[in-house]
């Protein structure tokens, strides 16, 4: 019998078309109409629409600005349980002004707050985290060395550059693979 295979997630460019015509259509304003008040080339985002195109971080945020939405909802794909980001992977948006890219690995909630932590870790016994308040989530970048981290029933191993996002309010645990490992930990607790 064959398995059921889960599609794969769209990629950057088709999440960043999907959004921008949902925000454009949500805004009831026409590929024109935003264009102009962009100021980019009804050409420029048509393609964008069309999952064509290589966006600047530029133009991205004119269209968030023209659009009254954050940066953030154009380009973050939406939540996930556990999420990783492979150093390299992310969807990175070049400038056109500078040697300068941005990648953005999580965008905060509306009612959240986060807490910033570097961690050190050494390999040898586990960490193992009991659940925090209701609606923490956390948020890994591992700078140097190999860790293994997430839910009791869903680690993963990360390396450097590697990003992670799991829910903070159950079970988890911090395992280091490597000696002298160093990760960025955002701690964030949503507000109800």
């Amino acid at each position: 019998m064959p398995s059921k295979r889960t599609p794969p997630p769209p990629g950057p460019l088709e999440f960043i078309a999907v959004t921008l015509r949902r925000e454009r259509e949500r805004a009831n304003v026409s590929l024109s109409e935003l264009a102009r008040r962009a100021n980019v080339s009804k050409s420029t985002l048509s393609q964008l629409e069309a999952g064509a195109g290589n966006p600047s971080i530029e133009t991205l945020w004119a269209l968030a600005v023209a659009l009254g939405v954050p940066f953030s909802r154009l380009v973050a794909p939406p939540p996930q349980e556990v999420r990783v980001i492979r150093a390299g992977e992310g969807a990175a948006i070049r400038s056109e002004q500078a040697h300068f890219t941005g990648t953005m690995l999580s965008a905060c909630p509306p009612g959240a707050r986060r807490d910033l932590y570097v961690l050190h870790l050494e390999p040898g016994a586990s960490r193992h985290a009991q659940a925090h308040i209701p609606g923490s989530v956390e948020h890994l970048i591992v700078s140097k060395g190999r860790l293994r981290a997430g839910p009791t029933d869903a680690c993963v191993e990360l390396g450097p550059g590697d990003y992670a996002t799991f829910p903070g309010d159950v079970p988890h645990i911090y395992e280091a693979l490597a000696p002298r490992t160093v990760a960025v930990m955002v701690m964030e607790h949503i507000h109800g």
